[in-house]
């Protein structure tokens, strides 16, 4: 079975799925100018990958049959010619490769002193220093950020407040019934024991029957009843005789 070529015609070598296709010239200009978007976009996609999953110094030149310029550098397309260049001038020696690495290692390592002196103005600058030569322009932009980074930094700020305000809240509910539990269990407990103080036998504490109150639900005594008669004497009983 055979299917279309990217240039639309029938190839016996093209195979099912991803198989093989013949490599040569597109005749169809439509289909030529398809393919060489769809190539060079990956093309350029794969430059990149390269450059950034390994740390190499990648520059592609891609000039297409109509002339027009395409590109891509993650340093630039100028240095990394001149790299190039010199790499091809100088004989192949331990030395010069070691001196290559060397002055490669100076460039990233000055790119990175610049970032940090870039980074340490930029500090200075939020913080209110070294604005003495700074345009009006940038200084209208730098008011603007900070305006900007305030807003976010009090949105949080209040956001927090809020959360902290609604947890505080909620504790205090938990509080307040927990104490209310426990000072019901110690009113239901205090009414316990003066029940069971009241029903011991034998028992004299007569104040623990409320005063002016009877004794039971069936009024047989009152409580006047059951206080001490202090005139009361035991001289006044006739003793017992023995017959």
């Amino acid at each position: 079975m055979s299917f279309p070529n990217e240039s639309g015609e029938m190839s016996p070598q093209r195979k099912l799925g991803r198989g093989k296709i013949e490599i040569k010239r597109i005749e169809n200009t439509t289909n030529r100018q398809v393919t060489f978007c769809k190539r060079r976009n990956g093309l350029l996609k794969k430059a990149y990958e390269l450059s950034v999953l390994c740390d190499a110094e990648v520059a592609l030149i891609v000039f297409s049959s109509r002339g027009r310029l395409y590109e891509y550098a993650n340093n630039s397309v100028k240095g990394t010619i001149d790299r190039y260049k010199k790499a091809c001038l100088d004989p192949p020696s331990s030395g010069s490769v070691a001196e290559a690495n060397a002055q490669f290692y100076q460039q990233e390592a000055a790119k990175l002193r610049q970032q940090i002196a870039n980074l340490q103005n930029q500090n200075r600058n939020i913080m209110g220093e070294s604005l003495g030569n700074m345009p009006a322009k940038d200084l209208k932009n730098l008011e603007g950020k900070l305006e900007k980074g305030i807003s976010r930094i009090r949105s949080k700020k209040n956001e927090l407040l809020f959360a902290e305000i609604e947890y505080m809240q909620k504790r205090e509910n938990e509080l307040h019934n927990n104490n209310q539990f426990l000072r019901a269990k110690i009113a239901e407990n205090e009414r316990s024991q003066q029940q069971h103080m009241s029903l011991m036998p034998g028992s004299s504490d007569y104040d623990l029957v409320p005063p002016h109150q009877p004794f039971d639900g069936r009024n047989y005594l009152q409580v006047n009843d059951l206080q001490p008669n202090n005139s009361y004497s035991c001289q006044d009983q006739t003793p017992l005789q023995l017959v």
